[in-house]
């Protein structure tokens, strides 16, 4: 079968949609199907485009047996609000050609991820062109999270963006998303109940299992075996409420034997940087290849999951798969009504997105409750292998798109509301 994935992020970025998308279309090209991506070239998290794909603006490579097609986009030092759109659309407009190319190849599925809503028309008229499966993946609900986030504000702008984001949705004869809670929020948008499909994120257990041995990066840091290590990695942005952590660190600084480890990179470096100058408690580590992710989230004793309020349940961190599947409980800032709360509360702690006293009580109750981590530990563990294991994920949403295609259904506009 021909695959065509049209993802803004891709390989070799290391976290967030473009680890998803790489690891999909590398699964797939696995199995023996064609596989072909149109994405950007590699610039997250940091917010710079990777050395070496700064020119040529447009090449063609080909990465671990998948045809990727690079286009070029505008990357701004700080995003936010308007450059943010104004980011996504310079892809969407500079892949268009590259897209509109690929109808000659006539792919049978056109899989294009989102947040870029600004693609989506390009890869539904893709898929429509060659008479292909047209299915759009909801990682993020870009338009919702910026308004509530205030990224982006007024009234009369937010209804004009939900009613354009409406509109390409319902056209797509599958529209997937990564949860519960985010398909619910696309039967409130209007879809067609038959057009969607829970298509959650992954991880591979059998490379992210407990550790049995000490991680190598407690000596790399020197931290003692007898200390309680809280980490958070992932990326440093706006929605992940990362202040939380060094001020919960400085509530426990005569504690010494709890420590924080802030793991990753982002648009947030400088403020996180400055936050946690002078607390001898909490260290920072850049990135961490691939290959030591599973010796990474060893280390912890309690991952820490830390939210914005205002992205609940219009986001579910993809960190979360790779915690659960280390085998360590999971504090996590956020309601308990949510999806992320409903799943940490069987394998962690939940406690409220601005409180930050609550924040530190929960990892000093864990971090002097070996039995009760070993125990909520397990049953993370548990719960990754039953929900996220990549290989039956893959494999469903396989099942899915090789099934004849049928019609997308056009609801009535009033429906919708």
């Amino acid at each position: 079968m021909k695959i065509l994935i049209y993802s803004a992020n891709y390989a070799p970025e290391p976290t967030g949609i473009g680890k998803y998308s790489g690891e999909m279309a590398e699964w797939l090209a696995a199995k023996g199907h064609e596989v072909r991506v149109v994405a950007a070239p590699p610039y997250y998290p940091n917010w710079k485009v990777a050395d070496g794909y700064q020119w040529p603006p447009y090449r063609r490579e080909s990465l671990n047996g998948v045809d990727v097609w690079r286009a070029p986009l505008w990357v701004p030092a700080q995003p936010g609000g308007v450059k943010r759109v104004l980011h996504l659309l310079s892809f969407a407009l500079s892949s268009a050609p590259v897209m509109l190319r690929q109808t000659f190849w006539s792919p049978d599925v056109v899989l294009t991820v989102a947040p870029a809503m600004a693609c989506a028309p390009m890869g539904w008229l893709t898929a429509r062109l060659c008479g292909a499966t047209a299915w759009l993946h909801v990682q993020d609900f870009e338009v919702d999270v910026a308004f509530q986030m205030n990224l982006l504000k007024g009234r009369r702008l937010k209804s004009l963006a939900l009613w354009l984001e409406r509109s390409v949705l319902r056209r797509f004869d599958k529209v997937s998303s990564i949860s519960s809670k985010m398909v619910e929020k696309l039967r409130l948008k209007g879809l067609d109940g038959d057009a969607i499909e829970l298509f959650p994120n992954w991880v591979d257990t059998a490379g992210v299992n407990p550790l049995q041995q000490p991680s190598s990066f407690r000596a790399q840091l020197g931290i003692r075996h007898d200390q309680t290590v809280a980490l958070f990695s992932g990326t440093w942005g706006s929605k992940q409420n990362l202040l939380s952590i060094p001020a919960a660190a400085r509530l426990l600084q005569h504690r010494q034997d709890i420590v924080f480890v802030i793991c990753g990179d982002g648009v947030m470096r400088a403020e996180l940087e400055a936050a946690c100058a002078g607390l001898g408690n909490v260290y920072l580590l850049p990135l961490q290849p691939t290959e030591r992710l599973c010796d990474l989230l060893g280390m912890a004793d309690v991952h820490l999951l830390t939210q914005s309020a205002e992205a609940e349940d219009l986001v579910l961190p993809s960190k979360l798969t790779g915690m659960l599947s280390s085998g360590r409980p999971v504090v996590a800032t956020c309601r308990t009504g949510t999806e992320l709360g409903q799943v940490v509360s069987h394998c962690g702690l939940v406690v409220a997105p601005d409180c930050i006293p609550s924040l530190a009580d929960a990892v000093v109750a864990l971090a002097d409750d070996p039995a009760r981590r070993r125990e909520l530990g397990g049953f993370a563990r548990s719960y990754a292998e039953k929900s996220f294991a990549k290989e039956p994920i893959l494999a469903r949403w396989l099942g899915l798109a090789t099934r004849p295609r049928m019609p997308a259904t056009v609801l009535p506009e009033q429906e919708a509301n």
